[in-house]
């Protein structure tokens, strides 16, 4: 007898649909399964097996054809198991053929017929609905990142005896509720603060900047001026993520098969890679090609701690990304697309002592010492970055003053008024921030005054920019303006936006 079921395979962040179809035939026991599968699914066959017999179930020793559709794509990973054996028992006439056709059905089994958590069934679950699939049975432990998901019926299921009384009918399984995307968000806490860092103004200003647009940053100055503090308390001035880019994150995560025990991303997520990590590490890939860091990053933060330290072919492989927001990664067997639209954070010290240009100490480097380590940074490379600010050291009475700094909780007030003008601005777009609009638009949203218009046109000029660094001043001013609850940019606007790039003048030139 011949079943179907239907279950989802991941191709980068999308799923697509996958027919089982399981027929049953008399002669010797055999157990073939077909569709270019994977070494995971095919090792499903033993635990399909001792799961419906452990399950108190009967297991058919006949001659069993197994065939995942689509047979010209790739089936990766264990959530094949559950909707397999479902099929096996329906051919087997334990369930009603029709019954199992109303489902998507995503599992693992293991040999005693528990139901294991799968990767990436958010991703599946969208993916699926936007195709018209209603009806959903998931692993009982994915059912917190699939209660987001409105107008589909989700049943989870804790194991394969319960999930065949459900379908014969002699148990009864209610959908799941949908959970609300503000029940978690207010529960976030961060360990690092901005009033626990003395001084560092102007440092602080342009991370503000940074939160507020999405700006990427780079931080210059010696050892232990504050540096890797600064970058470490970014993430709790960083504006509440809307509902649509908290779905992305946790799509990216879900695949990844790193969400947290709640099952959804409310915070922005902040990867800090080690200056050892591989490309693939960082840009994705391997044998599965699953997301590297920067898109286990998308709308949250990289932090790239010593930047010289980093491998140059590894920098080089973030220019792609940090202009498109998206990277593809290509193998042999597979091709994905995954989003990358994070905000770079980096950190470095001027030279190998770190003390060149440090007004508390003197830099022991010789010349062309400090030229080979800044050239470790290509020039189109910080070209891409919006903001280069120095950190200098601070003073005995800076650390010892008794004066309160500003509060993180303040300055993300602050951060998330901008960051709602600007969404408001863009909601016909599909955009966040400021950081991501394109040249075109910038022609829009980035209009100047007669007065701005000279500055930065000297500024242009005498600096030497490149059209990709005035597009890129033209988005940082916008943002300026937005923190000062401005429409227009103004002279102070831009001029503020300018002086962010004139760092690689004296380090660079």
């Amino acid at each position: 007898m011949l079943s179907k079921t239907y279950c989802f395979g991941l191709k980068g962040i999308e799923g697509f649909p996958v027919i089982v179809e399981v027929n049953i035939a008399n002669g010797l026991y055999s157990f073939e399964l077909v569709g270019l599968a994977d070494v995971a699914v095919k090792e499903s066959i033993e635990r399909i097996r001792a799961s419906i017999k452990n399950s108190l179930l009967e297991f058919p020793f006949k001659r069993i054809t197994v065939n995942l559709a689509p047979a010209d794509k790739k089936k990766e990973g264990p959530v094949f198991d559950l909707p397999i054996a479902i099929g096996i028992l329906a051919a087997h006439n334990q369930i009603p053929v029709k019954t199992i056709q109303d489902y998507v059905i995503l599992g693992e089994l293991s040999l005693s017929g528990e139901i294991r958590k799968v990767k990436g069934v958010l991703a599946i679950l969208i993916s699926a609905k936007k195709l018209g699939y209603k009806k959903f049975i998931i692993p009982f432990d994915n059912r917190h990142e699939a209660s987001f998901i409105n107008d589909i019926e989700v049943y989870s299921v804790k194991s394969l005896q319960q999930t065949v009384r459900f379908l014969n009918g002699t148990e009864q399984i209610s959908p799941m509720e949908n959970t609300k995307f503000l029940r978690w968000k207010n529960e976030i806490t961060f360990s690092h603060d901005f009033k626990h860092i003395k001084g560092q103004t102007s440092a602080k200003r342009a991370l503000e900047i940074a939160a507020a647009g999405g700006h990427n940053l780079l931080m210059i100055g010696p050892p232990g001026s504050g540096k890797t503090m600064l970058a470490k308390s970014f993430a709790s001035i960083l504006p509440d993520m809307t509902f649509d880019e908290a779905l992305e994150v946790t799509k990216i995560h879900s695949v990844a098969g790193e969400l947290n025990n709640k099952g959804f991303m409310f915070e922005r997520p902040v990867r800090t890679p080690h200056h050892t990590s591989t490309l693939p590490s960082l840009t994705g890939g391997g044998r599965n090609v699953r997301p590297g860091e920067i898109s286990m990053a998308h709308n949250g933060v990289l932090f790239l701690d010593e930047m010289p330290e980093y491998a140059r072919h590894t920098l080089e492989a973030l220019r792609q990304p940090l202009e498109d927001g998206i990277i593809t990664v290509a193998r042999a067997a597979q091709t994905a697309v995954y989003p990358a639209a994070f905000t770079l954070i980096a950190s470095m010290n001027p030279c190998p002592c770190g003390y060149y240009g440090s007004s508390k100490h003197n830099c022991s480097c010789t010349p062309s010492q400090i030229h080979k380590y800044l050239n470790k940074l290509s020039g189109p490379l910080m070209d891409r970055i919006d903001l280069h600010v120095e950190v200098d050291g601070i003073t005995y009475d800076e650390i010892k003053s008794k004066d309160e700094e500003e509060s993180s909780v303040d300055i993300r007030n602050r951060v998330n008024k901008a960051r709602k003008i600007q969404n408001n601005r863009f909601k016909d777009y599909k955009l966040y921030c400021n950081s991501k609009i394109n040249t075109a638009m910038t022609k829009d949203f980035c209009i100047l005054g007669k007065d701005s218009e000279t500055l930065l046109k000297n500024a242009f000029e005498n600096l030497s920019l490149s059209a990709r660094a005035y597009n890129r001043i033209l988005k940082v001013a916008r943002t300026i303006a937005d923190l000062d609850g401005e429409d227009e940019i103004l002279v102070e606007h831009v001029a503020e936006a300018i002086q962010y790039r004139s760092l690689d003048q004296k380090y660079w030139i």
